[in-house]
């Protein structure tokens, strides 16, 4: 009995790779398909797993870095409002410098975790790569995104109040900010924030023109930064750049929120993207 499921299991499997892989269209005006945009989102998410460990964490680094040029952004539109308006408007007013770094990581083809973490899942679920395989590269991934967060944290905290730009207060009122819910409001934020990034990467497969990809981009990201939700990323950055300077924020608030963001992060591209946009393609090929 379990042979024949493992066969029909296998079958099955082989069925959805054949139509994924003949999947494509030569007219390009048209806009692709559900299955054009899963083969390409499978085949960029293989040339990611054949990287080099190197290459993935020095990619992955430089992402976390660059990503530091939406807080460096942040910190200064707070400071130059700050007692201009109040501190909710405030908030909101930043969401429209918040895309700059992504716009920077996505066309820049850093590796960014959120950005790849449903790419880098749909070949483990069509059965390309090994779980274990997953969590490896999201490790590596990760890795590198934190230390280059972090390294960027500390040379904005320097230079901006060097070049008068913002002070540590503003610094420690972004990162209280941040870290200012209980567990579950970061998860459940963390998991929406994934699950958009899930989309923009989705979404920029998609386009065909650069100019499209920008625009989704920075919508996207803008609806992140609007709403508050929880990126992981980015929010390394604003939590231990304020670890630096505010009492209100320690090791233990550093390493609990962040780890909670991460975990929503993964939860909201891999489960709400990636299963569903691959299981939703699975139900539309007809076995025989």
């Amino acid at each position: 009995m379990d042979s024949e499921k493992e066969k029909k299991k296998s079958e099955e499997q082989k069925k959805v790779n054949e139509e994924i892989e003949n999947s494509g269209s030569n007219d390009s005006t048209k806009s692709k398909t559900h299955g054009e945009i899963l083969k390409q989102q499978i085949i960029e998410g293989c040339e990611t797993y054949d990287r080099s460990s190197r290459s993935i964490l020095l990619s992955s680094f430089t992402a976390g870095l660059e990503i530091g040029f939406s807080y460096l952004m942040l910190c200064t539109v707070y400071s130059f409002f700050q007692g201009t308006v109040q501190e909710a408007t405030l908030f909101k007013l930043m969401a429209f410098v918040y895309p700059i770094g992504f716009i920077l990581v996505v066309l820049g083809q850093s590796i960014l975790f959120t950005e790849q973490t449903s790419l880098l899942t749909l070949p483990v679920l069509s059965g390309s790569r090994s779980v274990m395989s997953l969590f490896k590269i999201w490790g590596i991934v990760i890795l590198g995104n934190l230390v280059g967060g972090m390294l960027i944290a500390l040379t904005l905290s320097w230079i901006g109040p060097n070049l008068g730009l913002f002070t540590s207060d503003t610094i420690a009122s972004i990162g209280e900010h941040y870290a200012d819910y209980d567990f579950g409001t970061i998860l459940v934020s963390a998991i929406l924030a994934g699950w958009l990034m899930g989309l923009l990467s989705w979404l920029a497969t998609s386009s065909k023109e650069t100019t499209a990809e920008i625009i989704i981009i920075y919508v996207i990201t803008a609806v992140m930064g609007f709403t508050g939700l929880h990126h992981s990323i980015i929010g390394n950055i604003e939590i231990f750049a304020g670890m630096l300077v505010s009492p209100k924020i320690d090791l233990a608030v550093y390493l609990t929120t962040l780890g909670t963001a991460l975990l929503g992060n993964a939860l909201g591209g891999a489960i709400f993207v990636a299963l569903l946009k691959y299981r939703a393609f699975i139900f539309n090929v007809k076995m025989p």
